[in-house]
């Protein structure tokens, strides 16, 4: 039965990549032709049918931000863990589902680690990039691969596409950042025009810092101050890619290298200060995409990539006598392809085909390793249609791992705008989410459990958003969400004495509920002068619902605040540009048990810049001051992790 389901699956996707071939060679073009789909990025954009949040141009360089993980902190419903300072670890949750209900998407192809389910957004740089977009549910064009569909929120990361004015050639931007901790972060992005339908790009980026930072740290009957160590990181990214325009259509390939040593800063407890574990990346991929319109009612998109990761994580008593001796390498391989076919039988009405294929293997250096490796195939049908101003799209996901049985977990989303000449638009969604276990969840030493069942989530979420523009300028956006999310059989990472080593259980069932909300304005007071200001506020009950008869029945789950929130401001006048960002993060528990041993304070930071750019020879130069932390506020993201007070950057960039 399992080799007649994957010779069907395996079917699937060659009749799908060969059949549009044929149509093509048998169909020739005429003058009448469909034009792709545009997504056009900006803060609020309320004819999104489902909820999306958006960072992108002068809003994502206002943020005092190193890394795409430090930017996505500004959404609505985001949870960033931090686990200590610039060396540490930093995982998203978003609407309290954890980190491997997040899906990411760098240029369309999404980033995998079957290892441990979990991306490391620290590794990307927002010198490359164009747009971050944070979506609830799923994208709502109909237009993608079936991994698209098989995430709960879906991340959207958007690299720099070469543009050029007539007579340009090249672009050239050379910067460096450098302040507190020893930071030093050289980049380098360089773009060429080829041909007329041709462009390259190469960026690279260094970044070395100490990780060393004072800290408060209060205990019964004990008050000092501290210095976090063994929080250095020495990382380097480069990327190159190739971008080409086609009679109604584009490619991209891309290769991507990211290299870091860095030391995990550790918790600080029982008056022990200093940790020894190490840890080194190697992170390498080349993905490429196809887009085509062949028909006024077809249109074709592939996907491909590679992928190779090597971690190599020390632990040695010699240097630390509290370690336990830990000495393992893991590599993990991932191939990926996905096709896609969007019809088009009418103007009103676009229907869409998707199957994705992946394979992943996992080796280690480690005594009875099983060395795992998967087969997933995903197969995803959906259907978009519109009827005045009323939108819907509805999908259907197959998913098959290994020799599994097929989960089918379906979609629905709707819109309606109830008047024709405002930008008001009432939404709703549905969506079921089925989750496997990672590898490491099921085989890894010592901590494996393959007992684990898989995790199912239910979504369903109501919105509205509304946007006006006056003639003189001013402008405002709003959007406000109210979801219930309902999580079966969640799977948990608690973590044990060694970082590197944690407990997997399935906690059973979670209930969420909450309400996101987000404003934006804009106003030009005069010709030079430009304000804007954002504000996000979320609401989250997320409950522990498995037994009744448990002390911490209906108790808030670890780390999700009830109450938390971000406001960005900023003023832009004749080059010189003021921004403020400010964080909050209201009370909450480490534990599931919500007792005052566990209880976590709120706390918030405040970050200001001051930029100047200027005309420069041939180009533009930038001369930025921040200061992150500014009232020097001694707060921990996560228990025992203390964060660093009050520290500067300085950025000095040029480009042309």
């Amino acid at each position: 039965m399992y080799r007649q389901q994957r010779f069907a699956g395996l079917l699937v996707c060659v009749c799908l990549q060969v059949v549009p071939a044929g149509m093509y060679a048998q169909h020739r073009l005429d003058s009448l032709q469909h034009l792709d789909e545009v997504v056009v990025t900006a803060p609020i954009t309320p004819r999104e049918i489902v909820p999306a949040q958006h960072l992108s141009g002068a809003t994502l360089g206002r943020l005092s931000s190193l890394s795409v993980a430090d930017a996505i902190r500004y959404f609505a419903g985001v949870q960033l863990k931090d686990y200590g300072g610039v060396g540490g670890l930093k995982t998203i949750n978003v609407r309290s589902m954890g980190t491997n209900h997040v899906g990411v998407f760098y240029d369309g192809v999404e980033l995998g680690n079957a290892q441990n389910g979990t991306v490391d957004l620290g590794r990307f740089s927002l010198d490359n990039m164009e747009a971050v977009t944070l979506y609830n549910g799923q994208k709502s064009g109909t237009l993608q691969s079936a991994h698209d569909y098989a995430s709960a929120t879906a991340i959207y990361l958007q690299s720099r596409t070469p543009h050029f004015a007539e007579g340009e050639q090249t672009h050239l931007r050379a910067a460096f950042k450098t302040g507190s901790f020893g930071l030093a972060n050289p980049s380098l992005l360089w773009e060429q025009q080829l041909t007329s339908r041709l462009t390259a790009s190469l960026s690279g980026e260094y970044m070395y810092t100490t990780g060393r930072y004072r800290f408060r740290y209060r205990t019964v009957g004990y008050d000092t101050t501290a210095v976090r160590r063994n929080g250095d990181v020495n990382a380097l990214r480069v990327e190159t890619a190739l971008h080409g325009t086609l009679p109604q259509g584009e490619w991209r390939t891309k290769a991507y290298l990211y290299r870091s040593e860095r030391g995990y800063p550790g918790a600080v407890v029982r008056n022990k200060f200093s940790h020894e574990d190490r840890q080194w990346d190697t992170n390498l991929f080349v993905q490429g995409s196809f887009r085509r319109t062949f028909a006024p009612w077809y249109t074709l998109q592939l996907l491909g990539k590679y992928a190779y990761d090597y971690l190599h994580y020390l632990a040695d008593p010699n240097r630390d006598e509290a370690l336990m001796y830990v000495d393992n390498r893991y590599r993990q391989q991932e191939v990926y392809t996905s096709t896609a076919h969007r019809f088009m039988p009418a103007h009103w009405c676009s229907l869409s085909l998707a199957a994705d294929y992946r394979f992943n293997l996992l080796r280690a250096d480690l005594a009875d390793f099983v060395f795992p490796r998967r087969h997933t195939l995903l197969v995803a049908t959906a259907a978009s249609v519109h009827y005045g101003r009323a939108e819907g799209q509805f999908s259907l996901l197959a998913t098959q791992v290994d020799n599994r049985a097929i989960h089918f977990t379906p979609s629905v989303v709707l819109s309606y705008q109830p008047f024709a000449d405002k930008e008001l638009r009432l939404r709703a969604f549905y969506k079921r989410i089925f989750r496997m276990p990672t590898l490491n969840d099921l085989y890894y030493t010592f901590i494996g459990n393959s007992n684990l069942k898989p995790e199912y989530t239910t979504q369903y979420n109501v919105g509205v958003s509304y946007a006006k523009t006056w003639e003189h300028g001013a402008r405002i956006a709003l959007q406000a969400d109210a979801y219930y999310n309902k999580v079966t059989d969640k799977i948990v990472a608690i973590p044990t004495s060694n970082f590197f080593r944690w407990t997997m259980l399935n906690l059973g069932k979670v209930d969420i509920r909450g309400v996101d909300a987000a404003v934006e304005t804009g106003l030009r007071i005069i010709e030079a002068l430009h304000l804007t200001a954002r504000i996000n506020y979320t609401y989250q009950r997320a409950q522990d619902v498995t037994d009744p008869t448990d002390s911490y029945y209906k108790g808030q789950i670890p780390y999700i605040p009830r109450h938390s929130g971000s406001a960005v401001a900023g003023a832009d006048y004749r080059g010189w540009s003021l921004n403020y960002s400010f964080i909050y993060t209201g009370e909450r528990y480490s534990s599931q048990a919500n007792i005052a041993a566990n209880y976590q304070p709120a706390w918030y930071t405040s970050d200001c810049s001051l930029a100047k750019t200027f005309p420069l020879r041939r180009g533009n130069a930038k001369a930025a001051l921040e200061v992150n932390n500014l009232f020097n506020q001694q707060y921990e993201v996560v228990l025992s992790y203390p964060m660093p007070g009050t520290h500067f950057k300085l950025t000095l960039a040029y480009e042309f």
